[in-house]
């Protein structure tokens, strides 16, 4: 339990050096879209690379890939139902609110949850493959079409092209799908870039807070509710029946991709939001209150699920 509790400490007093960052006007007013545009051209890439190009295929694509991916499915298709049906939203907008219910923080909170409180961090390679390989693509696709106006299969084939953090994640899946050995010196400098990306999405995120009022009134607080309720509670639910009904997996393992589904929303979301200008208040909020509904969440999956 202490690696849960560890981890989103860390998480809490970066985001609160942020925050404070941005009260004492440390930076320029505009460091949050330059830090913002860091973090997506240069240090995510090369996270997302390094993490994947050295992650195992055969834990990849393990028992609880399916799982995984009819969790994630079935919370991000509520979402979507709910919205159409009383949201009535733009696309791009119910698609944000879809990837806040469903994409989960698995590098800053997962990593070190996988590590602490599941024994090893190959947990967590699966969730990155479909998040990365998966989701992120068509998320970021159909944000990029929908904000520049026009839907063109020209764009959508080209969006891997034009975007680097699609690059790096097939780049890193390649090299592990075939086991290439890449070595240490030219590994290590995107380690290092890699390295600066989750700290400066927390820092951005924080100075985010500033000046804000989180949880604002008006028709984004239904969808934050509803996108904090399914990340929290709908998607742990979802994969524990999945995992232990339909697919029998053994109780580590359901422990495991329960665990996985419990995790708060991903940074990431708040990143893409930012950079496509949609959504903003929503992906910030919903981050924020799945983070902290994440910490009992995660404490009464480890009291009923943990294997003894």
């Amino acid at each position: 339990m202490i690696g849960v509790l560890t981890g989103f400490a860390i998480i809490g007093v970066v985001i609160a050096v942020g925050y404070v960052v941005q009260r004492l006007r440390i930076l320029p007013a505009d460091a949050p879209t330059a830090l913002n545009r860091f973090v997506f051209f240069v240090a995510s890439p090369a996270l997302l690379f390094a993490v994947l190009a050295r992650a195992d295929i055969s834990v990849i694509f393990s028992s609880f890939l399916l799982v995984t991916v009819i969790s994630v499915v079935i919370t991000a298709g509520v979402f979507v139902l709910i919205s159409r049906l009383f949201f009535r939203r733009p696309v791009a907008l119910t698609a944000l609110g879809a990837a806040s219910a469903s994409y989960v923080n698995a590098n800053n909170i997962g990593l070190p949850v996988a590590v602490y409180v599941l024994g090893s961090a190959q947990f967590v390679a699966p969730v990155l493959m479909v998040q990365l390989i998966v989701l992120a693509p068509i998320l970021l696709t159909v944000l990029d079409v929908s904000t520049r106006g026009s839907a063109s299969v020209k764009a959508i084939l080209l969006q891997p092209v034009r975007n680097p953090i699609i690059l790096a994640s097939l780049a890193g899946f390649v090299v592990a799908l075939f086991g290439w050995h890449i070595p240490d010196p030219v590994l290590a400098p995107f380690v290092l870039l890699g390295g600066a990306a989750v700290p400066v999405v927390l820092v951005t995120f924080g100075m985010s807070l500033s000046g804000q009022r989180p949880f604002p009134p008006g028709s984004d607080r239904r969808e934050i509710i509803v996108a904090t309720v399914l990340k929290s509670v709908l998607m742990p639910v979802v994969a524990y029946l999945f995992a232990n009904f339909v697919f029998h997996l053994d109780s580590m393992h359901v422990f495991a991709v329960v665990v996985l589904a419990a995790l708060p929303t991903a940074q990431n979301i708040f990143n893409y939001a930012f950079r496509f200008g949609v959504g903003v208040p929503v992906a910030r909020d919903v981050v924020l209150l799945t983070t902290i509904a994440a910490v009992p969440v995660l404490l009464v999956t480890s009291a009923l699920l943990a294997p003894s």
